[in-house]
């Protein structure tokens, strides 16, 4: 009885499991059903009110067309009528000459007639003479028979059959072809991108069209899901445009473009992923020295000392600086070190900070902007076995420009403790430029390129970007590529000075 009854309640509950799946289950499509309601009812409004949009459009179109015509007609019939007129008067006038001499010489002539007649002939001679003379001035003698104006108008006549073609051939405007984008036409140069792109037949009927752009670390066709939004760029008028004053801070950029008429947006070309790689990195808050507020790329010296600082932990990177971008750019199959625990921080009068990333290969550039009144700063790279106690330029251990305003200001180039004296302008801001293969580092004024001073080395070790400053502040650009006026730059000199390279 017992297993009766359980199967019996067992058979009880599944039947009630399968009802509330069932009735969760038409829950459920109801709502889709509602949701599609909703949508449909949506859908005969925007029916009901773009046919209203388009058909208001098409009445002002063809408005418009009616008043071109009537405005065309009416400038025609005027020059038809001008033309008459003057033609008219013309004629009137030299009718009514011809009018004038016709009787002037008829006139005359009858007066010629009853003097031949006449018996008399006294004062004959005189007569005769005098009607002579009368006779040869006529008017009729001076009267041109030609007409001044011609009665053809045929000049004003029309043909608008081509026209009435043309009218005839009127219809809505079709959606605009999909543009396709050159990607070897493409170029990524100088943190600067010009895409190009092309239709598959002319169509005059564009009015421009739209480019849209978005950052992605991922290579191949958008997911779904993305990190970054699309930035639009609209009113282009030519078949490539060219966005300036970017920062690669991913590694690719994904573009795709659409043509508009004046009516309808065409669809989106194929989206086309350009790699944009440059050298980004984050300063390592944990290695700055006590006296350095270091907030994202910027520091600014705290005189106060001793505080020491949060440290925001940046979920992809690890606190020692153990990111290489050779790696991630896949420029080199060298391998980072083994990740350990971060370094010390500097103390004593090591004013200094490093970056999060290394350098093991390839070729990088980042620039800094610092406070020109500050008492000192310094830009370089360190071996990531810097000392805590060192100071940039002061050890075999790194390589750097350094600003001096303690007493007299100087500018040098410094290097395992010897410096060179640079006789150049102290820049606003300075651009770094590392050939870790080729073991070069040199020095740009950031704004004109200009060489300042460059090292000629051997790497021996991966190297990071090191920064000090003392009572004063700067900060750094990163996700620039190497200016081609540097790349240029250095193929034309290939080597340095003896002076630079006895500083190594």
């Amino acid at each position: 009885m017992n297993g009766l009854f359980h199967c019996g309640v067992g058979a009880v509950q599944r039947e009630w499991q399968h009802i509330k799946s069932i009735t969760h289950t038409l829950a459920m499509k109801n709502e889709e059903i509602s949701n599609f309601i909703c949508t449909l009812k949506q859908s005969l409004d925007n029916l009901e009110a773009n046919s209203n949009r388009v058909q208001e459009d098409l009445e002002s179109e063809f408005s418009s067309l009616h008043a071109v015509l009537d405005e065309m007609k009416e400038n025609m019939l005027t020059r038809i009528k001008q033309e008459r007129a003057s033609r008219t008067y013309e004629l009137q006038s030299q009718l009514s000459a011809c009018s004038k001499a016709l009787e002037s010489s008829e006139e005359l002539l009858e007066m010629a007639n009853q003097t031949l007649c006449s018996s008399e002939t006294d004062g004959f001679t005189q007569v005769t003479d005098s009607h002579a003379a009368a006779v040869t001035m006529a008017p009729a003698f001076r009267l041109s028979l030609k007409a001044k104006a011609s009665d053809n108008m045929s000049h004003l006549m029309v043909d608008f059959s081509q026209e009435r073609e043309m009218l005839q051939g009127l219809k809505f405007l079709p959606v605009p072809a999909t543009p396709e984008i050159q990607v070897s036409e493409c170029q990524v140069c100088d943190n600067t991108v010009t895409v190009v792109w092309s239709l598959p037949e002319p169509d005059s009927k564009i009015d421009h069209y739209i480019l849209e752009h978005r950052r992605t670390n991922h290579e191949g066709p958008p997911r779904i899901r993305e990190d970054y939004p699309w930035m639009v760029v609209e009113g282009i008028r030519e078949m490539e445009h060219t966005i300036t004053g970017l920062r690669f801070d991913t590694r690719y950029m994904t573009f795709r473009v659409r043509a508009c008429n004046k009516a309808v947006a065409g669809e989106f070309s194929e989206p086309v992923t350009l790699e944009t790689h440059a050298f980004t990195f984050k300063l390592d808050a944990a290695s700055a020295h006590q006296n350095l507020k270091v907030e994202d790329l910027s520091v600014e010296w705290d005189s106060s000392g001793g505080k020491i600082q949060d440290i925001r932990k940046d979920k992809n990177r690890t606190n020692s600086p153990m990111h290489s971008p050779a790696r991630s750019a896949l420029m080199s199959p060298k391998r980072a070190p083994t990740a350990r625990p971060g370094r010390d921080r500097f103390t004593a009068e090591s004013y200094t900070v490093l970056a999060d990333t290394m350098i093991d290969a390839g070729q990088q550039y980042w620039e800094v902007r610092f406070d020109k009144e500050s008492k000192a700063f310094a830009v370089g790279v360190a071996l990531r076995s810097l000392g805590r106690f060192d100071q940039l330029g002061k050890s075999s251990a790194s390589w750097c420009i350094h600003l001096n305003n303690w007493l007299q200001q100087s500018l040098t180039a410094k290097h395992n403790n010897k410096a060179r004296t640079l006789d150049c302008p102290i820049p606003n801001s300075i651009g770094v430029y590392i050939n870790y293969d080729e073991g070069i580092l040199s020095f740009y004024n950031a704004k004109t390129k200009q060489l300042m001073h460059a090292f000629k080395t051997k790497f021996q070790q991966p190297v990071i970007p090191a920064f000090m400053v003392w009572n004063g502040s700067f900060s750094v650009v990163t996700g620039l590529q190497v200016p081609s006026v540097v790349q240029s730059g250095q193929r034309k000199n290939s080597g340095t000075s003896s002076s630079n390279a006895s500083l190594n």
